[in-house]
């Protein structure tokens, strides 16, 4: 029988490392924290995101999220306009300052994970773990108390 709390430490092992070696990399030769090539990749594969879809994504609260949305229309790769839709919100969108950095950092990134899980696992192997991962990421979406998806 598989021991879950080992099977949660290497997770978290694995994640932390991978995350501190490529927010590094992105650092040193991008100038870019991971966690801002992150909230970059999920705007830019959307057009436009609010803070609230973001802090979602994310798993981190919406507080956090606006400082770090601050932080990257302070850097210039992202702008905040009026939400169209809901007075109440704005949409994020990357610039083209962000859109040009975005660019050149998603190779980075994949080179990294290339090396770090890309040459590890043979492919089939890649492709299971990726449908279990996400399987298990839908379900910590989801409160098993209430079958509802949790917020942020």
């Amino acid at each position: 029988m598989t021991d879950l709390t080992s099977l949660f430490t290497d997770l978290v092992r694995l994640e932390t490392r991978l995350y501190n070696v490529l927010d590094a990399r992105l650092k040193a030769e991008h100038d870019l924290p991971l966690g801002q090539f992150e909230f970059m990749r999920y705007i830019a594969t959307r057009d436009s995101a609010r803070v609230y879809d973001l802090a979602h994504q994310m798993a981190i609260t919406v507080g956090a999220t606006s400082k770090a949305v601050d932080r990257l229309e302070a850097a210039g790769r992202c702008r905040r306009t009026a939400n169209p839709h809901d007075r109440r919100s704005s949409l994020v969108t990357l610039t083209l300052e962000g859109e040009r950095i975005l660019a050149e950092a998603a190779p980075t990134v994949e080179a990294e994970l290339q090396t770090w899980v890309g040459s590890v696992l043979p492919e089939r192997s890649l492709e299971e773990l990726a449908t279990m991962l996400s399987m298990l990421r839908q379900r910590a979406e989801v409160d098993p108390r209430t079958d509802r998806v949790e917020s942020r």
